[in-house]
């Protein structure tokens, strides 16, 4: 078992996920019901598997829950994309939250491929 917070997957994701809760407060009271009810997932996406996963035992688990991270962060990717679309979130916002879970998504990619490597 190790922690989360030593993880750079992690300490990249932490501070995107307050962004993109800081970005969504502003949203109208109805579409944050929305979102929180139809994926509340994806706004909480990677840290919170991230941190399930390196709990668990062996490191099979815990690639299983990066993967799980990573589809999460694809899902975060369309709900920032669905924002922009319904002038949800601005243009400079927008440009902002995507690069930053690209970043995250390459951090998991990385640490996936290593966890597979030390099989």
């Amino acid at each position: 078992m190790q922690d989360f917070r030593n993880l750079r997957v992690w300490e990249k994701a932490h501070p995107l996920v307050l962004d993109v809760y800081k970005s969504s407060s502003m949203f109208p009271r109805e579409e944050i019901l929305r979102v929180n009810q139809s994926d509340a997932e994806s706004f909480g996406f990677d840290r919170a598997n991230i941190a399930e996963g390196c709990c668990r035992q062996g490191a099979a688990e815990l690639r299983r829950f990066l993967q799980i991270a990573m589809g999460s962060a694809s899902e975060l990717e369309y709900e920032l994309l669905l924002a922009r679309d319904l002038t949800l979130l601005k243009s400079p916002e927008y440009e902002h939250l995507p690069k930053e879970v690209t970043e995250v998504k390459q951090r998991l990619v990385v640490l996936i491929r290593k966890l597979i490597a030390d099989r």
